[in-house]
């Protein structure tokens, strides 16, 4: 098995170490509260715990089955003809003539034990049951692996919105300034209208971006609270010196290797099949023949009155018992082709589990490979706009003294404001994109842990 580690971890504890004190929701802390909050997780657990359960059932059906019961009845009847009845004390017979009136009662009490000792349908009904679980087992695995994730997605959408509300807040500041100036040059005559209508009209432009990117940060802000159930705090920021390390191992094969062995979605398609090709053999046993054993016991007792002209006996019979051992065998022999459409749709049940699997197999692929190239890619994306803020930076200050001495226009001292503004936002957001891609690739791979987000969170500040 491939080791992956994450990225620097050794500059990560370092970063620990000298981590600032100042109090602030972090990664590791949202993940805790979304970890004990989140419902997502808590259905995806008790689905689980769901699935668990068929274990048992099946393996309930291989077990002794033991049943009690207890019957009442109560019978009355007449006869109006005569009647020959024998007194309980003389002995003597007589006739009795009139109406005889006869009321009978009878208690049954009976236990059983059944117990299946040859059916192989049972058992291949448990091995299923055994795979199902096990793939409910792994669908958890991953809706755990998927909290991080989400987490950590709403973790730096907050940060990303939040560096975006500051770079449009200055960039309005910028330009408010700007429109004091082309203002101040207008009214001594330096500079024409159409300048200050131009600086009005970006100004204008960068107060409504404020307000977009105010409420951009509320949004982000809410799908955090929505995880976790609870208001969220301040947010602690990505430190400056972010570690650019490539993916170890820096192969997009191995880590495909790692997510086609690890990756837990593919292994719950893996085990759906395994389970589906054990329901086809339960099908199958529906030709087979069965053997059950039982054993009995049950007691009936009577008793009951009997009322005639001239007096009434009282009878009460001697409990009746019994006792039973059965041994059946059972062979079918024709269902009305019940059991062969069984045999057909499981099979086509398993086909279609191989289908599913190969579409999760082709996916987790594809998402690795693509999670891959988006670290590479990311690690020199946050280099190269790391660089275009500096040259922007560079470029309003030229332009703004050009335009001081006449040489540039405001057009031109707007437009490079502009352009710092969508180089600071690339920035920001490429070096929040590259620390998700990292954990986007261990996900895919199946490897994705807490000490993962642990790591990330050595870097905020």
């Amino acid at each position: 098995m491939i080791r992956i580690r994450s990225l620097s971890q050794v500059l990560a504890v370092a970063l620990v170490i000298g981590a600032s004190s100042a109090h602030a929701d972090d990664l590791i802390q949202v993940y805790q509260e979304a970890r004990a909050a989140d419902p997502t997780l808590a259905g995806a657990e008790a689905t689980k715990l769901a699935t668990d359960e068929y274990v048992d059932q099946a393996r309930s059906q291989l077990l002794p089955q033991i049943g009690a019961s207890l019957n009442f009845t109560r019978t009355q009847g007449g006869d109006n003809g005569p009647t020959i009845v024998r007194d309980p004390i003389t002995g003597n017979q007589q006739v009795i003539v009139g109406g005889i009136t006869t009321t009978s009662y009878q208690r049954s009490l009976g236990a059983s034990l059944s117990q299946s000792i040859l059916d192989i349908s049972k058992w291949t009904a448990l091995k299923s049951s055994r795979y199902t679980a096990e793939a409910g087992a792994a669908i958890y695995d991953a809706a755990q692996q998927a909290l991080l994730i989400r987490v950590a997605t709403a973790y730096f959408n907050v940060l990303t919105a939040l560096d975006a509300l500051k770079f449009a807040d200055a960039n309005e500041k910028a330009l408010g300034r700007q429109l004091e100036q082309a203002q101040q040059r207008f009214d001594v005559g330096l500079a024409a209208i159409t300048d200050v209508n131009d600086a009005k009209a970006q100004h204008d432009q960068a107060i409504a971006s404020v307000i977009a990117n105010r409420n951009n940060v509320d949004q982000a802000r809410e799908a955090v609270r929505q995880i976790t159930n609870k208001e969220p705090g301040d947010f602690r920021k990505l430190r400056e010196n972010l570690p650019l390390d490539h993916p170890n191992p820096d192969d997009p094969k191995a880590w495909v290797d790692v997510a086609l062995k690890q990756n837990p979605t593919l292994s719950s398609a893996a085990l759906q099949v395994d389970a589906a090709g054990a329901n086809i053999n339960t099908a199958r046993a529906g030709h087979l023949p069965t053997i059950t054993g039982q054993v009995g016991y049950a007691r009936s007792p009577i008793w009951g009155d009997t009322t005639f002209a001239g007096g009434g006996i009282h009878d009460s019979s001697d409990p009746r018992w019994g006792s039973s051992v059965t041994l059946t065998l059972n062979v079918p022999i024709f269902s009305g082709g019940f059991t062969q459409s069984r045999v057909r749709q499981a099979i086509y049940n398993r086909d279609f589990a191989q289908d599913q699997y190969e579409v999760n197999r082709r996916l987790v692929e594809a998402t690795t490979r693509n999670d891959f190239r988006s670290v590479i890619a990311g690690a020199s994306e946050v280099e190269a706009t790391k660089a275009a803020v500096v040259s922007a930076q560079s470029s309003v200050e030229a332009t703004q003294a050009g335009y001081e001495v006449g040489t540039r226009t405001i057009v031109d001292v707007l437009i490079s404001q502009q352009t710092l503004l969508q180089a600071q936002s690339s920035y920001s957001a490429a070096r929040h994109t590259f620390v998700l891609n990292g954990l986007l690739l261990k996900q895919a791979a199946g490897v994705i842990e807490v000490k993962d987000l642990e790591m990330i969170n050595a870097l905020l500040e």
